[in-house]
């Protein structure tokens, strides 16, 4: 009998009992049931699993025999989402431990000298101990607060100063038929279209680089997932950069700008020259907090359209320009900052998050993988 079956039968009333035996009459073999003993079974869809309302302790042995057996059982209403959950949080658990262990323990397991074992040393003080034997060979970051000082001088003395923001965007454009093929670039960057750049696209590419190594200041991602660090230091080995010529930040110093306070600082009492699709609606947020709006430029049309960009900025008289355009952010910031004199901060999503307003939708990626904003 299958499950459903078993189920149904259990359903179903008590068999009544036959009168006792006479005297003398045979105790053996089994008693004839009641005509009225015929098991009742529940129309479909009525009580938990189709077999009628049930009470007490006989159901649950029978869904734990069908567990053992394997078989889908009828659950309560919502159990078995739970399950289901609890079932997928174990699978990423395991999946989470083992991935731990291939990218962690195995890789020092095969460093570790034979002749030696290290109790209760974690693999969190060994990496620790070999970064300090390595740290010389970093390459030193800017921290937020040196960066708004740097911007503060630079406005104060009305000094050119471009700070730009390296991205997954910025990075795949980059390496298009550099050390990607444009095959690898097109499947990576899906939303390359969103962010300004219709690969292949050699001169923006090539306009990319260039405004790259004359900025300021670079934010690079502090990411090693392999579309960030990875591929960075591969374009500065293409290129022939030597990244100890570059002047170095995070890529999402614009977030930590406003976190720690200093943005409001900037901005107070500055004449802003607002740059990108936002530029509108991100003037309207930025008059609270004390800022005199100088000019906006929207929309921008891709990294082509970064000279049209520059030209009308650099006609209108501004202290302080943010550039939330995209890839050709880059560009713009570097070529205004440099024709003006003037301070131009590649703003990104910043834009986004100040406003209120919702990043298009072409930049979101399947299974929400992150991206320097």
């Amino acid at each position: 009998m299958n499950v459903n079956g078993r189920a149904a039968a259990a359903a179903a009333p008590p068999r009544r009992r036959s009168p006792p035996a006479a005297q003398g009459s045979p105790a053996s073999g089994p008693r004839p049931a009641s005509p009225r003993a015929k098991p009742r079974v529940a129309p479909k869809g009525t009580g938990r699993g189709g077999a009628g309302k049930t009470r007490g302790k006989r159901k649950r042995p029978l869904r734990r025999a069908a567990r053992e057996r394997g078989e889908r059982g009828p659950e309560p209403e919502g159990r078995a989402a739970k399950a289901g959950d609890a079932a997928g949080e174990d699978r990423y658990s395991e999946g989470y431990r083992d991935g731990a262990f291939a990218g962690g323990e195995s890789l020092l397991e095969a460093h570790l000298p034979p002749e030696l074992v290290f109790p209760n040393v974690s693999l969190e003080e060994f990496l620790a101990a070999g970064i300090s034997v390595l740290r010389p060979r970093g390459l030193p970051l800017l921290g937020t607060a040196a960066v708004y000082e740097e911007l503060e001088r630079a406005l104060s003395e009305r000094r050119a100063y471009s700070l730009v923001r390296l991205g997954d965007g910025e990075l795949l454009t980059l390496a298009q038929d550099t050390v990607m093929s444009m095959d690898e670039v097109r499947r990576e960057g899906f939303f390359l279209p969103y962010a300004g750049i219709e690969v292949p696209d050699h001169q923006g590419r090539d306009e990319l680089a260039s405004a790259m190594r004359t900025a300021t200041v670079v934010g690079i991602p502090l990411s090693r997932r392999p579309l960030f660090q990875p591929l960075l230091f591969a374009i500065w080995k293409a290129y022939g950069i030597q990244p100890e010529s570059l002047r170095l930040t995070s890529s999402t110093v614009n977030y930590s700008l406003k976190d720690d306070g200093y943005l409001h600082r900037l901005i107070a009492g500055r004449r802003l020259a607002l740059i990108g699709d936002l530029a509108e609606p991100l003037a309207s947020s930025l008059l609270s907090w004390g800022a005199q709006i100088a000019a906006t430029v929207s929309p921008v049309k891709g990294i082509a359209d970064y000279r049209r960009v520059v030209d009308e900025a650099a006609a209108r008289d501004f202290d302080l320009a943010l550039v939330s355009a995209g890839i050709a952010a880059v560009p713009i910031c570097v070529h205004l900052a440099n024709r003006t004199g003037k301070v131009c901060i590649d703003f990104g999503h910043l834009a986004n998050a100040i406003t209120g307003l919702a990043a298009h939708p072409g930049r979101k990626r399947p299974l929400a993988a992150a991206a320097d904003g």
